[in-house]
């Protein structure tokens, strides 16, 4: 049975009942097992004819069944935000870039490798700057293999020996970088930036940069994020690029608070 099939399971059984409950008799109505065979039988047609004549009636259910589902869910990645509130906006480590004291935060949860990151790493710096008061906070999520992880550990430690400008530069750096990510490739990121003087590489192993990326797993385990990019902004969490569009859905989500 697939996914699809268990809620048109569960919809064909309340279906079945409320047909039931017109069709039996009152002592009946609640318990199929008092049926006949040539009840049930009957009982049974008259439900396939209903639905092969009203089509529509099924669609519907099925539509607002998604819809309830979704709004569950909605409501449940609502509660995660607020449980997870401290670690999310105020973690002490994490890049914060900008409006910092904006009144909405926006985290991302990235992967340097991850196509998705990399196409709208430019419309997530547009959207900040147009808006101009959100407090915007990059998570490092490495989750596509060890070049990605290589990435985020770059990153971190730039983060950590050279700063906020500087963590910024090599984060658009890494999200433009197309070739393989090796040593001499941060190293050359390291030039471009200007940082060529700091040992990043030297840093990366560390236990300081392990700790941040170690805290990120547990933060997205939490959660249950298992992709990048996701997004939480303000207390609603994105799974993936909005389909709007990153400002738009940054105007929707203030307009709600309002």
């Amino acid at each position: 049975m697939t996914s699809r099939d268990a809620p048109m399971t569960r919809l064909t059984a309340a279906l079945l009942l409320g047909a039931a409950t017109a069709l039996a008799t009152p002592a009946m109505a609640f318990d199929l097992d008092a049926m006949s065979d040539a009840e049930k039988t009957a009982f049974g047609a008259a439900v396939r004819d209903y639905l092969m004549e009203n089509p529509e009636v099924l669609v519907e259910a099925i539509t607002v069944l998604e819809t309830r589902q979704a709004q569950d869910a909605s409501r449940t990645d609502q509660q995660l935000v607020q449980d997870n509130s401290e670690a999310l906006f105020q973690d002490g480590y994490s890049w914060v870039g900008g409006n910092p004291e904006g009144d909405l935060t926006m985290v991302e949860f990235i992967d340097y490798r991850c196509g998705v990151c990399r196409q709208f790493n430019q419309e997530v710096h547009d959207a900040v700057e147009e808006d101009g008061n959100i407090r915007l906070i990059l998570k490092e999520f490495p989750i596509l293999g060890e070049e990605s992880e290589l990435s985020a550990r770059y990153a971190i430690s730039v983060h950590q020996l050279a700063g906020d400008d500087a963590y910024l530069a090599a984060h658009d750096a890494l999200m433009a970088l197309r070739g393989p990510v090796t040593d001499r490739a941060l190293r050359d990121i390291s030039e471009q930036i200007g940082i060529g003087s700091v040992d990043v590489l030297a840093h990366m192993q560390t236990d300081a940069v392990t700790g941040v990326l170690e805290r990120n797993r547990a933060l997205a385990q939490v959660m249950a994020i298992q992709g990048t990019p996701t997004f939480v902004i303000g207390d609603q969490m994105l799974r993936g690029v909005p389909r709007v569009g990153v400002a738009q859905t940054i105007a929707q989500i203030r307009d709600s608070a309002n």
